[in-house]
């Protein structure tokens, strides 16, 4: 792909006051797009995802590539002006604190509006105005809340899904609406709130299974107990021990696993000639197909299924992910530094436009680094900072 050295959004900057995973993706998305993400920490330690241990041990260094960092004092009168004059210069803020908390800081959309009518204020939360909005949230709240980990567990075991998935779709809406926002400021000058949420998310998520249930007039069942559209889309465990999925979706996909896997006796068989016959035959077709299947190891049988043309899967961890050959060769995974020293892969966004390389430009910040930059930027003289800095309202450090 050819590249060119300017990405979409250079030119525009973002004051991010994201914590955990839904402000910080929004902020991360913005930032490998080419914006200037200056990421708002609290003094004098920073974001406390920095210090985050088990589940959560990944959150800061994979949502924070490509941001600077101002550690600042907010609850002082020196430290929210300084943000206050960073919000005269900038484009953007994002803001995912709980319900009341930016508010109570003084930094609410009124105020900031106020300071800059060009601003477009982008703020991420559990709900939207209504009268849940008050509620804290988190992800797993909400997908219990919404019918996803209904959904997505067997009946009587709710089971949230194994990713952040609801903060990182609320962090990817709010990018969508700053960019429209800022589309429609290039029309009329004029900046406005842009509005994203956890539960709407959810909501808009599960809108498919709401969509059955008002045009059957009946309940969907969780995922592991839905009805049959396919004959074959299961789990194979293999002679070496693995799983294997097989999606067969079509009488053509099962011509020519017949064709290629050998099963002539099949092929000819009226019982399985469509898939309908294949699904009322599946209580003894399934077992036999079962065992036949795992005669092959993993790799015999995904490459039989990949000449058959047949959507096949093997059951990968994360970590696998590492070293996939996919990933790699189609350059889908940037090489961060770690917060020890070491260096790890990590995905980058999942969007491709000519000429342009949403990779990594800088590692995540240290507290306070690329800071003072942006402060001066926006006004602030040298003197001023390294006040600021000796007073400890700010904390910054050089690139």
């Amino acid at each position: 792909m050819k590249q060119t050295n300017t990405l979409p959004l250079s030119g525009i900057s973002v004051l991010e006051f994201g914590h955990t995973v839904m402000g910080p993706t929004c902020g991360m998305i913005l930032a490998d797009m080419g914006a200037e993400v200056i990421k708002i920490e609290k003094a004098p330690q920073g974001d406390d995802t920095r210090r985050l241990k088990g589940f959560g041990a990944g959150f800061f260094v994979y949502l924070n590539r490509n941001k600077k960092s101002l550690a600042v004092d907010l609850k002082s009168p020196e430290g929210l002006g300084v943000i206050k004059r960073l919000v005269k210069y900038a484009d953007v803020l994002v803001e995912n604190f709980g319900p009341g908390t930016i508010d109570r800081l003084g930094l609410g959309y009124e105020t900031c509006s106020g300071l800059n009518p060009k601003l477009i204020y982008c703020a991420l939360k559990g709900f939207m105005p209504g009268p849940y909005e008050k509620r804290p949230a988190l992800d797993e709240v909400v997908q219990m809340m919404a019918g996803l980990a209904y959904m997505t567990g067997p009946s009587g075991r709710p089971l949230r899904a194994g990713a952040s998935v609801t903060d990182i779709m609320g962090g990817c809406f709010g990018v969508i609406g700053i960019l429209a926002a800022l589309h429609q400021r290039s029309l009329t000058g004029k900046g406005t709130i842009v509005r994203a949420s956890l539960f709407e998310s959810v909501a808009f998520l599960v809108g498919q299974h709401m969509a059955v249930a008002a045009v059957t007039g009946q309940a969907p069942p969780p995922m592991p107990e839905r009805g049959r559209t396919w004959s074959i889309y299961d789990l194979f465990e293999t002679r070496d021990g693995e799983q294997v999925f097989l999606g067969v979706t079509s009488d053509r996909h099962w011509q020519r696993m017949c064709e290629v896997f050998g099963f002539t006796d099949w092929a000819d068989d009226k019982r399985l000639s469509t898939n309908q016959s294949r699904i009322e035959a599946r209580d003894w077709f399934l077992p036999k197909l079962a065992k036949r299947l795992g005669a092959f190891s993993k790799d015999k049988l995904i490459n039989m299924a990949l000449k058959a043309q047949i959507p096949v899967a093997a059951v990968a961890r994360p970590q696998d992910l590492l070293e996939d050959e996919h990933l790699n060769a189609s350059e889908g995974l940037v090489t961060t530094t770690l917060p020890n020293g070491n260096q790890g892969k990590l995905p980058k966004i999942p969007l491709q436009m000519e000429g342009c390389d949403f990779g990594l430009r800088q590692d995540p910040p240290k507290v306070g680094q690329g800071g003072a930059e942006f402060l001066e930027k926006a006004g602030l003289t040298p003197e001023e900072i390294e006040r600021l800095r000796k007073d400890g309202v700010l904390v910054t450090c050089p690139e």
